[in-house]
């Protein structure tokens, strides 16, 4: 076996090992307890992907943790009255305070429309709703899209997903599995974006839990 053989199986190896142990650390973490935002915001942006989700924005611009709610990837055929069929809100807070965006096809879309609607509003601090798992592209992908804007990190728990010995619930682990492989060219994307921007970013993602900082490292 020649000596570059060898190296090439070594790293092989060790990048196999490192894609193991990131998985592991990838599952651990959002299998854990949700923990919700608390904190005020100019806007929340739910993911759809389920009821629960919207059921959860809408608990949040009902406690008045923002203005406005942008529920972005919808069906072309939902309106504002099926929204309303799934939490009761106040027709006057459906009616002036809930948009429905129709354009995203995946997250790289949600956080373009989010985006977009974001800027409009002239919004600086966002919530993100979205169920755990989903939760690490999604701020990836906000961070790609809005590297100014501040986002907070809302998830929420699918019924269906055992967090005990979820290694051993063959549909929670296909679920991670496929989750931790999209998250990996996401992030990918993202240092891309951040190592050929010209200017340096201010942005910075809030983690319920975690103290705040910019990107140089100081308290917000």
């Amino acid at each position: 076996m020649t000596r570059t053989v060898s190296w090439l199986i070594a790293i092989t190896g060790v990048g196999l090992w490192l894609l193991a142990s990131g998985f592991v650390l990838f599952a651990v973490v959002v299998m854990r307890e949700p923990v919700p935002a608390v904190e005020p915001a100019d806007g929340i942006v739910v993911l759809t992907g389920g009821d629960q989700r919207i059921r959860e924005g809408a608990v949040l611009l009902e406690r008045g943790l923002s203005r406005r709610l942008l529920i972005t990837g919808v069906n072309t055929h939902t309106r504002l009255q099926d929204i309303a069929g799934l939490r009761q809100l106040p027709e006057w807070q459906l009616t002036c305070c809930v948009d429905l965006g129709y354009t995203a096809l995946d997250t790289s879309g949600n956080a373009e429309e989010a985006g977009a609607w974001a800027r409009r509003l002239h919004y600086r601090s966002l919530i993100v709703v979205t169920s755990s798992y989903h939760m690490p592209r999604s701020l990836v992908e906000m961070a790609r899209e809005l590297p100014e804007t501040r986002v907070l990190a809302h998830p929420v728990q699918p019924p269906s997903f055992k967090s005990g010995d979820w290694w051993l619930s063959p549909g929670t682990l296909r679920i991670l599995l496929s989750e931790y492989i999209k998250l990996i060219p996401a992030t990918a994307r993202l240092v891309g974006a951040r190592l050929l921007s010209r200017s340096p970013t201010t942005g910075f993602v809030a983690v319920p839990g975690d103290r705040t900082t910019d990107t140089a490292g100081r308290p917000r």
